[in-house]
């Protein structure tokens, strides 16, 4: 079973981010004695939903799911209700509510719209979380876009002082097709990294500032990356088929940087 779930993983992430809904709902048909595992392995583009309560907008994911039920972040309430459903201790529920607020400040900041949701709950030594940020440019001749982040954290507290681990994944569809004559391109991928460090906490809120400011670090890392290795491949691939440089004179700027590096590797 540990094999047909590792192959599993291995086909979903050699599909295209924005058909991961689709492509996931096919896999648990074909082995549905892996749902469970797959629905909590594979990262998928996240859903919005609004809060009965409050009438906020709040994403879904697995960390917020319980059965077919969604836990709101706003209310703390699951939708549809389910009264069993798994909550944060009433102190770690503080902590999240603050966090929500908190993010949804950096969301305005930095997304400038779009919905964030933070969830959290309990563990033996510490807590984890999510936070999550979706934003969708989706305007009537514009590009349209659509950013998935997905920040998984487990906190070890250590006195006056705790460990953070982030898992962080970006998901990126952009399509550019304006108008039915303008020429499409469609451009989707998604990055994954993981970051640990240890941070002072002077006080229970502290946590909401270290994390924010992980999370802040780690989106900026994230979105060079995306643009370096989407972008800039593309253009890569642009120049290969059709330069805007004399081709003869890069192929001689090339071999004068190879032989100036070959000189400075034999004097070391």
């Amino acid at each position: 079973m540990a094999e047909l779930l590792d192959c599993a993983l291995d086909l979903m992430r050699r599909q295209p981010p924005a058909k991961t809904a689709q492509n996931l709902a096919k896999l648990v048909q074909l082995v549905p004695d892996l749902t469970e595992d797959l629905l909590t392995s594979v990262d998928q583009p996240l859903k919005v939903e609004c809060c009965a309560v409050s009438g906020r907008d709040f994403l879904l994911c697995d960390y917020n799911r319980d059965g077919n039920s969604y836990r709101s972040p706003w209310s703390n309430e699951y939708q549809p209700a389910n009264p069993d459903g798994i909550k944060p201790s009433p102190k770690l529920q503080k902590l999240e509510a603050a966090a929500n607020d908190a993010f949804d400040i950096y969301r305005d900041l930095y997304y400038g719209g779009g919905v964030s949701s933070v969830y959290m709950w309990d563990l033996d030594d510490g807590f984890a979380g999510v936070v999550l940020i979706k934003k969708i440019v989706d305007e009537p001749g514009k590009d349209a876009g659509t950013w998935d982040s997905i920040h998984v954290l487990e906190v070890t507290e250590k006195g006056k002082a705790a460990r953070y681990r982030i898992t962080s994944t970006i998901m990126l569809h952009i399509n550019s097709a304006t108008s039915p004559k303008a020429p499409s391109i469609n451009l989707s991928g998604a990055l994954t990294r993981l970051t640990e460090q240890e941070c002072p906490v002077d006080s229970y809120t502290g946590h909401i500032a270290n994390i924010g400011r992980l999370v802040e670090d780690m989106e900026f890392k994230m979105r060079d990356n995306l643009v370096q290795i989407y972008f800039g491949k593309t253009m890569g691939i642009i120049n290969d088929l059709r330069s805007v440089k004399d081709l003869e004179a890069a192929r001689k700027a090339d071999a004068l940087r190879n032989q100036l590096a070959g000189r400075l590797a034999e004097r070391k």
